[in-house]
């Protein structure tokens, strides 16, 4: 079928469901829609069979209804009725929630329903939650919404004439900031972390701290600190915690209010944020290997099972800055000094990486200078990946994977990913060549055509497209909880084989021999160079696009590449 996204904006949810569709065999196109957008021109221009809106939070005109069948995806329970369903699932400590796909008409979230799936709420952040376990009840509800529609047969079921049973959710309202409020001196760290991961990405908690007002993105529990509540105690790798009525927390980034008339401002590490304003509190490091039942946060962690070691991180938003990735880097020496013969590297869940930190190149007193910082490093870090021949090295991803991100992960040996992951193998659509050795890396895992041709048309792919391109090895099909426990099993096997160590000579010879032919110097040096003049002159598309990324501006239209639309989008077209 012909089938038109509508959405507010590419977000994960809709780059997934646009992907999983292309799978399908359908033909898919994006139009992305604001309160300006001419949606019946739109509409019509495109005559789709069938009109899915994954992410939007404005009307649908009686235009548009009346004349095509319009499937709402809506992230609550059948019932649930709101702009903040998964805010409230966070707040309230649902144990479950749901997705909804409804058929669009006067009023919102009130529709027939086409299809619903229920899921698990575990004890994460909202845009967590979102990606993850909510994007794969949306799946499996707008699969079957399409395939129900595409029968010609299936009726949806009106709201009206739903048991009470069969609606578990009721209207909410618009969770708004004096809902989100904390009083420091009498909520208990449990409360705090809820509210505060019921906000985590956006809108954060709007809150006082040293005299002026931020919003607070984010929030760990700490076990062992404590002091007067409200205060700062200790710092760790750019977060800052704070005392609890009965505890801390920790809260990685910090975001300033907006001025009006002013553009939208950036999120940042908590101390980068604060700068001189941070008292002089200790900097308290985490362990790299805590010990069991420890909860205190750390964004990088490294453990061991046998004869295999997992090196964990994970960064807010998946972006790495240049402290990320020095610090990765040298945990990534410790656990090559450590007698494993796999090394795992990745998450638990969520993204694996979305490469350089985007919103602290923005507010960096020299943009050029911070991008070349933070793209040497992570040259640096891939690099250590790419030349560690004493073992197998497994990339492990729970969640998705762009850019630099997605090229560092193919400096792995294998790449394991949760079935649901969705990746995006390119730099373009930030005016950016692009670095981390994929020169080498892409063309050599999917051949130069596919390297080509994917990093070109800028679109995102499945893990299962993924594989059929030669990107990712293994698929593992899970819930985000059971990702981590799955790929331990699996390591600890690879590790176990007897063939293994036979694999691992064969890896340092072709290392020697690729090395040979072409240094891995001299891909460094042609990407690098690219970048360089990108970085450098002001008058390059990269920083106009960073500044509209990281600030939010509103795009001024749907880009072409979505627009025009493909058939079997991530089917793998590009083979």
């Amino acid at each position: 079928m012909r089938i038109l996204l509508i959405a507010g904006a590419f977000n994960s949810l809709t780059q997934r469901v646009y992907a999983e569709l292309g799978d399908s065999g359908h033909h898919v196109s994006v139009e992305l829609v604001t309160r300006e957008t001419p949606l019946p021109e739109v509409v019509h221009r495109h005559a789709p069979d069938l009109i899915v809106a994954p992410m939007l939070k404005t009307a649908v005109p009686r235009e548009v209804w009346s004349a095509y069948t319009c499937l709402i995806v809506h992230p609550g329970p059948v019932g649930d009725r709101g702009p903040s369903s998964v805010d409230w699932a966070v707040h309230l400590g649902a144990d479950r929630w749901g997705v909804t796909v409804l058929q669009a008409n006067d009023e919102m979230d009130a529709g027939d329903v086409w299809a619903a799936a229920s899921c698990p709420v575990p004890d994460v952040g909202k845009s967590d939650l979102y990606r993850n376990e909510i994007a794969d009840a949306a799946i499996e509800a707008v699969l079957s919404a399409v395939e129900r529609y595409a029968s010609g047969t299936h009726r949806p079921q009106p709201q009206n004439s739903l048991p009470a049973a069969a609606k578990p959710g009721r209207p909410r309202p618009l969770f708004r900031q004096d809902r989100r409020r904390i009083d420091w001196h009498l909520d208990p760290t449990d409360t705090v972390v809820r509210t505060l991961r019921a906000a985590d990405s956006q809108p954060g908690v709007r809150d006082e701290l040293l005299g002026d007002t931020w919003y607070l993105h984010g929030g760990h529990p700490e076990d062992t600190l404590t002091g007067r509540p409200g205060e700062l105690l200790a710092t760790r790798c750019g977060a800052i915690c704070r005392a609890t009525a009965d505890g801390a927390v920790w809260i990685p980034e910090l975001r300033p209010p907006r001025a009006p008339g002013q553009p939208g401002t950036v999120k940042l590490p908590a101390t980068l944020a604060l700068g001189d304003r941070l008292p002089p509190v200790p900097e308290v490091p985490a362990p790299l290997a805590p010990g069991d039942g420890t909860r205190t946060w750390s964004d990088i962690r490294y453990r061991e099972d046998g004869p295999a070691g997992f090196l964990e991180f994970s960064f807010p938003g998946g972006a790495m800055s240049t402290d990320h990735c020095r610090r990765l880097l040298a945990a990534y020496r410790h656990a090559c000094a450590r007698p494993t013969s796999v090394l795992v590297l990745g998450g638990r869940r969520d993204f694996f990486s979305n490469g350089i930190h985007l919103n602290v190149i923005e507010a960096a007193t020299d943009p050029a200078e911070e991008s070349w910082a933070n793209i040497n490093a992570m040259d640096d870090l891939v690099h250590a990946v790419l030349t560690t021949t004493d073992r197998l090295m497994v990339a492990a991803l729970g969640g998705n994977a762009a850019a630099g991100g997605a090229m560092l992960a193919l400096a792995a040996d294998e790449v394991w990913c949760r079935s649901a992951v969705v990746l995006n193998p390119h730099y373009r659509l930030m005016g950016l060549y692009g670095s981390e050795y994929w020169t080498y890396t892409l063309p050599g895992r999917a051949g130069p055509e596919v390297a080509a041709q994917l990093t070109e048309r800028a679109l995102p792919i499945t893990a299962a497209a993924g594989q059929r391109l030669g990107l990712v090895d293994r698929l593992i099909d899970c819930a985000p909880q059971e990702f981590a426990a799955q790929t331990a099993r699996l390591a600890v096997r690879l590790a176990s084989s007897p063939a293994t160590q036979a694999r691992i000579a064969t890896k340092k010879a072709d290392r020697e021999r690729d090395e040979a032919e072409r240094p891995l110097a001299a891909y460094r040096e042609h990407e690098l160079s690219r970048m360089h003049r990108i970085f450098y002159d002001p008058d390059q598309p990269y920083h106009a696009l960073r500044r509209a990324f990281v600030r939010k501006e509103p795009a001024a239209g749907t880009p072409s590449h979505l627009s025009a639309g493909t058939a079997g989008a991530s089917s793998g077209g590009a083979g």
